[in-house]
């Protein structure tokens, strides 16, 4: 049986007249692109644009949704409600949903970013808002993401799930991410043979020494990497070379 895996990226978190990213570059390699939506990067004219980029690319669009917070680049926790977090995903995922009708697409999955993604992670409330907000918008919507709680509530509330793993950053021994302020670049070959290692062997290196389990179906590439591009090329050749078959979310359910 062949095995598939999704290769995804955060897209499209410039905004203005500040560039963040080579997304011409990077999106050739992708299955998946998470694109901004305003809060923590990206705006109105990005959007329309990365996402005709992930079309002409047969890429899977999806929303990149976060706290509102454009100066710390949605990295900062807020103390909110589970509600205005839910309501926050829905306002995002809306406008997403405009430029992908306006561009003959639509929207395949939602991945949290930053201080979301975690606080969704660590908290049963936070993970069943997140949840709950992609069952209130329907259309079968995957939530891209990680951790048990997340899983547990997407199973409850019948939300389709797709575990992600990191493979251009470290995790420790209790399987946190080790974060970094500002991306590094990697070793392409190195980034390329985690995501084999994820693919074929279930499980992740600890920075540490040795590896953890993981289940992920899908792996991310930072776009904000120095060699983002020549990291997801590695990997996608990598991948396929392996007999490994590169596809996007929506074909992994």
């Amino acid at each position: 049986m062949t095995i598939r895996m999704d290769i995804n990226a955060d897209m499209g978190e410039s905004f203005g007249r500040w560039t963040l990213g080579n997304d011409p570059e990077l999106m050739p390699y992708l299955t998946s692109a998470n694109i901004a939506c305003g809060y923590h990067g990206g705006d109105p004219h990005v959007m329309r644009a990365t996402v005709k980029l992930a079309k002409q690319h047969g890429v899977g669009v999806g929303a990149h949704v976060a706290l509102p917070d454009l100066m710390g680049f949605g990295r900062r926790r807020m103390a909110i409600l589970p509600q205005e977090l839910k309501d926050y995903v829905i306002y995002q995922v809306g406008a997403l949903m405009g430029f992908a009708k306006g561009a003959g697409t639509r929207i395949e999955h939602v991945k949290p970013h930053g201080a979301m993604y975690v606080m969704c992670s660590d908290s049963d409330e936070y993970a069943e808002a997140v949840v709950g907000a992609i069952k209130e918008l329907g259309g079968d919507l995957i939530l891209l993401l990680t951790g048990r709680r997340v899983a547990q509530a997407a199973e409850s509330m019948g939300v389709p799930f797709v575990m992600e793993g990191y493979i251009d950053l470290d995790y420790d021994a209790r399987g946190e991410l080790i974060l970094e302020r500002a991306k590094k670049p990697r070793d392409p070959s190195q980034v390329a043979e985690r995501a084999l290692m994820l693919a074929r062997e279930g499980k992740v290196p600890v920075r540490d020494g040795g590896s953890l389990p993981l289940a992920a179906r899908s792996v991310c590439v930072h776009g904000d990497a120095p060699n983002a591009p020549a990291i997801a090329r590695a990997v996608r050749e990598g991948l396929t070379r392996a007999g490994i078959e590169p596809v996007s979310l929506s074909h992994l359910l």
